[in-house]
């Protein structure tokens, strides 16, 4: 056939595959911004115009676009000039991680004045799980909010994301936004039985598929065990995984590897895979799991570190504080109840996925193995490699591109362990890329919790006793989950005072799919349960909410006391009374009440958190900042970037030190090659952690310059004054060119380390309020006003932190009100897909109020705290308790669909309760 178009003004004849889509068509020409994150029209990442009309490029077939001019983000920007839309995005930094915004800048670029007027029916068709779509509406809008640099002041300002430039002209480069000469492809058969022995497997049909390379089983597989969770401490998870295994234990683990040349090839040799399997017996309830006569799912032994195999128990936690009997015994009121959490997939727009190839070292000629990674641990992730194959670590290289998100589910070894063996036995590159429907079968999700409370209040609100019991589904595997149960039942109780506490967790194996870390990691669960049971025990003794909280939280210096303790855990300052002052002034200021249709019902409510500065155990950071040839300074740090915002507030960091503007330092991160040791980007470190580790090492730098050049100037260190460019010598500007030069003749590197382990920990407050409205005829739910506050400490960049809670909270509400990750009577995921699994879109979520406490930390840098996942875990209780308080009716299973708030708002009706 003869087939031409246009790409952004250049003329492409390559003929397509028959049946492909515009976009894999467009990405095998290097057109990298067009994206992939859903495979089905839903999310819309891969948007591109074609003749200046916006589609979705994975349902468009290329052969539609024969003799049509196609445009990616790429073509925007003409003549070195931004296209308007890209500018308007830079300056409201309308994106975190990036990864959905190529789609969101093709479709706005678009937009007329019609689409202007209803943003929600303009954007239904792109998704951004980061963003909480505030900083979308503003950038398309042209609202401004980045400032420009300014020596010396970069902390407590907002300048945009130093990647900014590239993520809006499509050439910030993700994971597989690379070209890899011989590149193969591998797919993974999965099993379709929850609990099964592997008995036979024929693969000689797969290998007469053309193209088919090979393919791996359990037989090719290392025998260790290991777990898939990454921890600075491998012993905190249980190694009970393979890399394949001869069992497998819930539909949709891997059982075969197939490699070859292309993805259908591949995806065909895994169809012509025959397997014998052996049935076993399964469970997926973990009540059931724990009861006598189960079947056991790893049998292991006391290596395997899991507390109780033959119980299916993978970790368990008791503890008690007093007496809870006698504190029960002295209250006025007690109340009980269990609450339930469901599954939650992370839903990151980039899927998990990882390259292995082949490098020659340049100084030694030597091979090693690189592993480019959606990752947000990648010396974790070598470390791992390490292990399983017996190789040296300078014989591994993990990298990781700029992250498509995150949100704890990249915190694991899903791809690199199986594509590192078949790159290593094959010495050829391969590639490994999960589908969307992958990422709910074979990736993890958030632990689905059940939590009974027991709460005793004397009658003027004042806390006799606290008691839960936790129960965690861990799934098949126990990745994260003994340390997800620990944290959910820490801040969670320590942050109430009360003379008497119990608590027995336990983390349950099931034949479902595993479960692993989610952000809140546990502890937005228990927050669920325990400020529900909080509001409900203060409607019973009928005291208003917030006194009832404001009586019985910890306060300034005092310890969080939990009945398993805290050890390096410190108040070190303490916000949680301005988060409870926005909540008692967004009551006393609110008209949004009148926002509500008539007939409606109309309530409000909140909740507050509490939440760790980074995880226990140690996370560390190693970092280092030098001075350039050109005068500017270069910093070299491991976290991983994935909308985070922590590459700016490490620039910030940096120029604040050395009396510079951020646009004069650059990053170097995420490689293990070009970076030193960082436990990763997760648990909340990315600013308190590594944050700390920079600004030692630009501390000591801008000491040492100065110390340099009082010698070198001769002039009295005390004259001397850092400044954007030279070094001020009491009025006499010497350039840091100039310095670094002098430095060099005389063989000295001006540079210095710095370095953090994480430990002490201080801790971080969060509230959240919203008035609600509930249709009583239907169950829909509108939200009529939302406001945050949040103790983030010294606020580093107030624009990203303000995008953090906005993400936070929007991601919450997603959990709330309609996310959920269902299994059949098999555990097989029934929610493989974004139609079928709902993200919030723009018309979801609201413009959440957030509201900055004016504290500043003695620990953290510079007086900074963590506000990555904390502003997701008060979001859920808030709007429970809003709920009970428009309809009576306390919901204690999320998340709250509309069906079952119509149902139980009726039940309510028939069984003659009173209307609220």
């Amino acid at each position: 056939m003869s087939f031409h178009v246009q790409v952004n003004g250049q003329p492409s004849g390559a003929e397509p595959r028959p049946g492909q889509c515009l976009r894999t068509y467009l990405r095998e020409q290097g057109w990298f911004g067009v994206k992939k994150g859903c495979d089905a029209g839903d999310c819309g990442a891969c948007t591109v115009q074609v003749d200046g009309r916006p589609v979705h490029s994975c349902l468009y077939p290329v052969v539609r676009a024969d003799g049509r001019e196609v445009t990616t983000v790429e073509g925007l920007a003409r003549d070195g000039e931004l296209h308007p839309v890209q500018q308007r995005f830079l300056d409201a930094q309308g994106f975190q991680c990036g990864f959905c915004t190529a789609g969101m800048l093709m479709t706005a670029a678009a937009f007329t004045e019609d689409h202007l007027a209803d943003l929600p029916r303009a954007l239904k068709g792109n998704l951004c799980r980061c963003t909480g779509y505030r900083a979308i509406e503003d950038a398309v809008r042209g609202v401004r909010h980045v400032e420009r640099p300014c020596a010396g002041q970069a902390v407590g300002r907002s300048p945009g994301a130093p990647a900014g430039p590239q993520v809006v002209t499509g050439t910030a480069r993700y994971t597989f936004d690379l070209e890899v000469e011989g590149l193969l492809h591998m797919k993974l058969l999965r099993s379709p039985h929850p609990h099964a022995r592997i008995v036979s497997i024929d693969t000689s049909a797969a290998l007469r598929v053309p193209g088919v390379v090979a393919v791996f089983t359990h037989e090719d597989a290392p025998a260790a065990l290991y777990s898939s969770a990454r921890h600075e401490h491998p012993t905190e998870d249980p190694d009970d995984t393979r890399v394949l295994d001869d069992t497998v234990r819930f539909v949709g683990q891997r059982v075969a590897a197939v490699v070859a040349e292309s993805e259908a090839a591949a995806e065909e040799g895994c169809r012509r895979v025959v397997v014998g399997y052996e049935e076993l017996p399964y469970v997926l309830d973990p009540e059931e799991a724990m009861a006598p006569g189960a079947p056991v799912l790893h049998p292991k032994g006391p290596e395997s570190r899991i507390a109780r195999p033959e119980d299916n128990v993978c970790g368990e936690a008791h503890g008690e504080t007093g007496d809870v009997e006698q504190g029960f015994a002295e209250a006025d009121l007690v109340y009980e109840e269990t609450f339930r959490t469901q599954r939650v997939q992370h839903a990151s727009l980039e899927t998990h996925g990882c390259v292995a190839y082949f490098e020659e070292v340049e100084d030694t000629g030597e091979e090693r193995i690189v592993v480019r990674s959606s990752t947000q641990v990648p010396f974790l992730t070598r470390r791992a490699l390490c292990a399983l194959y017996d190789l040296p670590t300078e014989k591994v290289r993990v990298v990781a591109g700029r992250v498509g998100g995150g949100f704890g589910g990249k915190q694991e070894m899903l791809t690199e362990d199986v594509a590192v063996l078949a790159a290593m036995r094959l010495h050829r590159p391969v590639k490994l890329e999960f589908t969307r429907a992958e990422q709910f079968h074979g990736a993890t999700t958030r632990h689905p919790f059940t939590i009974t409370v027991k709460v005793g209040a004397r009658a003027d609100g004042t806390l006799t006793a606290l008691q839960l019991r936790v129960v965690a589904n861990t799934g098949a595997y126990g990745n994260h989950g003994p340390a997800v149960m620990y944290h959910s039942i820490g801040e969670s109780m320590g942050v109430y005072r009360a003379p008497h506490k119990k608590v027995d967790a336990y983390s349950v194996y099931t034949n479902g799919v595993p479960a692993g870390a989610f952000r809140g990691y546990g502890l937005g669960q228990v927050t669920f349960a325990l400020e529900s049971a909080m509001d409900e025990l203060a409607r019973r003794l009928g005291l208003d909410p917030l006194v009832l909280r404001e009586k019985n939280v910890i306060g300034p210096g005092e310890p969080m006391e939990g009945p398993l303790g805290e050890e390096d855990l410190h108040i070190a300052s303490y916000g949680l009374d301005q988060c409870l002052q926005v909540v008692r002034d967004a009551l006393a200021d609110d008209t949004s009440a009148e926002l509500a249709p008539e007939g409606w019902l109309v309530g409000q409510g909140f909740a507050m958190s509490a939440i760790a500065c980074g995880p226990p155990g140690g996370h560390i950071a190693d970092a280092t900042v030098k001075l350039l040839e050109d005068g500017t300074y270069d910093i070299a740090v491991g976290t991983a970037e994935f909308g985070n915002g922590t590459t700016t507030v490490h620039q910030q960091i940096t120029a604040g030190a050395l009396g510079t503007t951020v646009d004069r330092t650059t990053v170097r991160q995420s490689d293990t090659d070009l970076v030193r040791h960082d436990t990763g980007a997760f648990g909340s470190a990315g600013t308190v952690v590594a944050g700390k580790a920079v600004m030692k090492a630009a501390n000591a730098l801008a000491e040492r310059i100065l110390t340099f050049t009082a010698e070198y100037a001769r002039t009295p260190r005390s004259l001397l004054r850092l400044t954007a460019d030279a070094v001020d010598c009491d009025g006499r500007p010497v350039p840091l060119k100039e310095l670094f030069e002098a430095a060099r003749g005389r063989g000295v590197e001006l540079r210095a380390d710095g370095h953090f382990g994480g430990s002490p920990r201080s801790v971080a407050f969060n509230s959240q309020w919203f008035r609600i409205a509930v249709d009583p005829d239907t169950g829909e739910i509108r939200i009529l006003r939302s406001v945050h506050g949040a103790d983030a400490g010294k606020v580093m960049n107030p624009l990203q932190c303000r995008g953090q809670v906005e993400g936070g909270v929007a991601q919450a509400l997603g959990a709330t009100l309609f996310e959920q990750v269902l299994l059949d009577e098999r555990g097989e995921v029934t929610t493989a897909a974004f139609r079928r699994y709902r993200l919030p879109a723009f018309a979801d979520v609201p413009r959440t109020e957030v509201h900055f406490s004016q504290t500043s930390d003695a620990i953290g840098p510079l007086g900074a705290k963590s506000m990555s996942e904390s502003p997701f875990n008060p979001v859920p209780p808030a709007f429970a308790n809003a709920l009970r308080d428009a309809t009576g009716i306390r919901f204690t299973e999320a998340p709250f669909l509309r069906d079952r708030v119509w149902q139980a708002i009726d039940a309510h009706r028939r069984q003659g309760g009173p209307r609220p």
